[in-house]
């Protein structure tokens, strides 16, 4: 363990310092004028980071890795500080030193919606009890991922994982192993949700910059059966073993009572609180004039949407079923841990966003633009990195390559109509990667972490950050990812 977290540690380092190489001739420019950029729109000046500030975030990315291998007592018990202070540390750095008000807003502002949207579909979502009396078959799990994968378009992957994943365990609970969750987060939690800007928070965005409404069911329709075919496929191989095992192992006086087939529901009213939630993710003060936003440069944050998420998270807890929150085991710590661990990773990682962001759209990077290089550059980074930054990191640089404007709607519209050279497969290659690269690791997406949790939770023990990699999403889901590499983008 101790050689593979040295081996990480060397890759996000080496990939730190290939952007920070490739990206030299900008770097020289800009110390020839100081290093100073002026930020027109807050009127300040301020520096580009340097290639240190990184280590606040990959120290995290190790201590999130390593702490409950290896120190679990002192990390469970110091995640919270510890996440607090590396993001303090970044901050103090970009309002001191670099002078850049702007980046910490912005991430801080980026938090809230996030943690909102979470808290509100978590606790909305722990008030429904599913109860699914069947004989935990390797057909019934495949059918209740696959359903799994289309509710993540309707109600958000966090929405779809939050309300499954509880009685996916129940169902499988006298032969539960850690690929039956390593699969339902690469299912549910993150590939299922491509359909729609609903499933994913970066089409989210998307969707918000211009990107018409239909255009992910229409483009991504196909790679996302085929990624979720195979996927479920792999499941169901590694379930119908595992199924086999356990009737050989189990004897004739362990013998269990024979399910009744149904499947019942308690707690039908959380889901107005759910559909209160899903229903103000679209009250963006930035589409919609009337929706009130707190201005700062030119651009409208939101707060109205984050308080209704908030108070629909207060009244499904205040009047959600009790026989529903007791069946669940509901619990906040799921929610705690990754409100505090997402702290420290939406503020580390600045330096690491934006040094991304400047070899992306430099005359260096934009060489490399093309839809090969979007799908492994955005979904690499967005497996390591949060991926709706990154997602929208790229889709700028690769609209900048091609002479077009990310914050201009039409010309938004036109690069998804495929007006501009390639990017139809450009924005493919970009939607893709950020969602399903978002599997790779536990911090990829903000469902992963929360169902890694709740899983731990009941006393299943999960595998550690780079047991997750190492184990199953290099074996099983990377040959996923370059399949739909080798038959959509490979040779554009």
């Amino acid at each position: 363990m101790i050689r593979r977290v040295f081996v990480a540690l060397i890759f996000v380092c080496t990939l730190s310092f290939a952007f920070a190489n490739d990206s030299a001739p900008i770097q020289e420019q800009q110390e020839t004028h100081q290093t100073m950029d002026h930020d027109v729109e807050g009127g300040h000046a301020s520096e580009k980071p340097k290639m240190w500030s990184v280590a606040p975030f990959v120290i995290l990315l190790l201590m999130i890795a390593t702490g409950p291998l290896f120190y679990p007592h002192f990390w469970h018990k110091s995640y919270p500080v510890i996440s607090v202070i590396l993001a303090i540390i970044v901050c103090t750095y970009y309002l001191f030193y670099l002078h850049n008000v702007h980046a910490p807003i912005h991430s801080g502002a980026e938090y809230v919606q996030f943690i909102a949207l979470l808290a509100g579909l978590f606790v909305a979502s722990g008030g429904i009890l599913i109860n699914v009396d069947k004989d935990a078959h390797p057909l019934t799990n495949v059918i209740i991922l696959a359903i799994g994968a289309v509710i993540a378009n309707i109600i958000g992957t966090t929405g779809a994982s939050m309300l499954l994943i509880r009685p996916f365990i129940r169902l499988n609970k006298n032969r539960i192993k850690p690929y039956h969750i390593v699969f339902f987060i690469f299912i549910v939690s993150n590939v299922g949700g491509s359909l729609t800007p609903i499933g994913d928070p970066p089409l989210f965005l998307g969707f918000l910059k211009g990107i018409p409404f239909q255009w992910t069911l229409i483009h991504n329709l196909v790679p996302w059966v085929i990624a979720c075919i195979i996927l479920l496929v792999f499941f169901y191989l590694f379930d119908i073993r595992n199924k086999t095992n356990y009737a050989l192992m189990r004897g004739e006086e362990d013998e269990l009572e024979e399910p009744t087939g149904k499947v019942s529901l308690v707690g039908k009213r959380n889901f107005i609180w759910l559909a209160i939630v899903v229903g103000a993710v679209f009250l963006d003060p930035n589409v919609f004039d009337w929706v009130p936003g707190i201005v700062y440069e030119g651009q409208k944050f939101s707060y109205i949407r984050e308080i209704i998420m908030l108070l629909a998270a207060f009244g499904s807890f205040k009047y959600a079923d009790l026989q529903a929150i007791q069946g669940n085991e509901f619990s906040f710590e799921p929610i705690r841990e990754v409100a505090f661990l997402f702290i420290g990773i939406f503020f580390t990682m600045m330096p690491a966003l934006e040094l991304v962001s400047d070899f992306a759209q430099s005359p260096e990077g934009e060489k490399l633009i093309r839809p090969s290089t979007l799908y492994w550059g955005t979904g690499l980074l967005s497996g390591f990195l949060d991926n709706a930054p990154t997602y929208v990191n790229f889709l700028t640089a690769s609209m900048a390559s091609v002479g077009a404007d990310v914050n201009n709607i039409q010309e938004v519209i036109a690069y998804a109509n495929d007006e501009y050279k390639s990017s139809l497969l450009s924005l493919m290659a970009i939607s893709l990667g950020a969602v399903f690269f978002g599997a790779f690791t536990y911090i990829g997406n903000g469902p992963n972490f929360m169902v890694k949790s709740i899983a731990e939770q009941v006393g299943i023990k999960m595998p550690s950050f780079f047991s997750y990699i190492v184990k199953y999403s290099i074996p099983i889901l990377l040959p996923v990812l370059i399949i739909i590499w080798l038959i959509f983008f490979m040779g554009h």
